[in-house]
């Protein structure tokens, strides 16, 4: 029984280019969440404004709407290698640019928005090669357990990089937080050199307007696609509370649990990974993204209403693990359906889904937080997505029909690998 709920581990096993693309993953995500808590407190400290905090994420959207969707066309027409690599470099030098901000005598409050506007637009570019590149890799059937591994990289981070942040930043300043980012993009680096080229495709479209319009098209003719989109664009718009933390960590009288809840996210999201081996034996796809984003609402809705800092925490981790749930069956179902040739156009759709909506949350968040109070921001926000999701369910059938084993493009892609192999 117990070995049935570990993770499963034949994507590791069976390719080294997935082994290094893992550990890159896991480096420079511990320390892009170093830079995640940091960057907001040295904005509050500076500001003492939930507004100004949450306006990081406004600064962020239009990088990552034009470069998300750019970027996917760029990974279907260049080297996917090429691409991450390059990225990777240019995060790295923005982490320069906000360790000296931070040792000057007076830190300006400019440079943290336009790195967070660039930082956007390079991670924009970025991810859909990424994306795009494992499923190279990986076997078709492996996926589920890919999409369950490359969680459990992220979500280590995510809980490793809060929780030493915080002390960091308590401890010892926000200039070493920041300086330990840039040593990791340095680490990873070495790891993305050594992964093999990955071409374009041979029937791969040029990074025009008409390639992007293309994998519009064809996200649009997929019902079920569209439909794991706005699920997950409604979750992290109405449900996202990262941008008004600081602030309820003062609400709470617990300043020292800020990292604490940056980490409680991520390390719900950790404990659905490290006992995800049962995800490969579902098949009902949509059913458990609709499913698993109404719990992520409701349980932010529970994190905000409660007065206790460790029920706040405790909900916050719940919440976590229901949207780490969503997060293995949406790209299962992604990764299973979309052809090659347009997975990097598709991977730019997705990355709008699942990053537009945190960044509008952001501003939400902060300016609910604003005008009806830290704590009201949480829960209202949180039971408006389980009513929204609630909603979607209603109107797109096609989500909750979505069974893997006999849909017609899942069925394709696996013949078509079947027959490459």
């Amino acid at each position: 029984m117990t070995r049935a709920l570990l993770p499963d581990l034949a994507p590791w096993k069976a390719s080294a280019d997935f082994r290094r693309l893992w550990k890159s993953g896991l480096i420079s995500n511990f320390g892009s969440f170093l830079t995640f808590v940091a960057l907001p407190v040295q904005l509050k400290d500076l500001t003492e404004s939930t507004a100004a905090v949450g306006a990081i994420g406004a600064v962020e959207l239009l990088p990552l709407i034009v470069c998300g969707l750019y970027g996917g066309a760029l990974a279907d027409a260049l080297d996917k290698r090429k691409l991450i690599v390059w990225t990777e470099a240019g995060q790295g030098l923005l982490s320069a640019v906000l360790l000296l901000n931070a040792l000057l005598p007076h830190p300006a409050i400019w440079p943290l928005y336009a790195v967070a506007a660039l930082s956007s637009a390079l991670v924009s570019v970025q991810r859909p090669a990424l994306d795009s590149l494992w499923p190279r890799i990986v076997a078709h059937d492996d996926m589920p357990a890919a999409a369950s591994l490359n969680s459990l990289r992220w979500t280590v981070g995510g809980v490793a990089g809060p929780a030493v942040a915080g002390v960091v930043v308590a401890y010892a300043g926000l200039g070493w937080a920041y300086a330990a980012d840039l040593l990791t993009f340095a680490v990873s680096l070495v790891y993305v050199l050594r992964i093999a080229p990955s071409p374009a495709a041979e029937e791969a479209a040029k990074p025009d307007l008409r390639a992007v319009a293309q994998g519009a098209r064809y996200a649009w003719s997929r019902k079920e696609l569209l439909g794991t989109y706005a699920v997950d664009l409604a979750a992290m718009f109405l449900a996202m509370p990262l941008a008004v933390l600081p602030f309820l960590a003062d609400d709470l009288d617990a300043e020292w649990a800020l990292g604490l809840m940056y980490a409680a996210v991520p390390a719900g999201a950790m404990l659905v990974s490290l006992t995800s081996g049962w995800a490969s034996r579902v098949h009902r796809h949509g059913l458990m993204v609709v499913l698993s984003a109404a719990g992520w609402g409701l349980a932010v809705a529970a994190a905000g209403v409660c007065g206790n800092v460790w029920l706040v925490l405790l909900f916050l981790t719940v919440g976590g693990g229901f949207d780490m749930v969503s997060g293995v069956f949406r790209s299962a179902m992604w990764n299973q359906t979309i052809p090659d040739e347009l997975r990097g156009r598709l991977a730019g759709i997705e990355l709008l889904s699942y990053s537009v909506g945190p960044q509008l949350g952001q501003v939400r968040a902060g300016g609910t937080a604003a005008w009806a109070g830290v704590r009201a921001s949480v829960w209202s926000g949180g039971l408006a997505c389980a009513g929204a999701v609630g909603l979607l369910a209603l109107c797109l059938p096609a989500l909750m029909t979505y069974d893997a084993r006999t849909n017609e493009h899942a069925v394709r892609m696996r013949e078509r690998r079947a027959a490459v192999a």
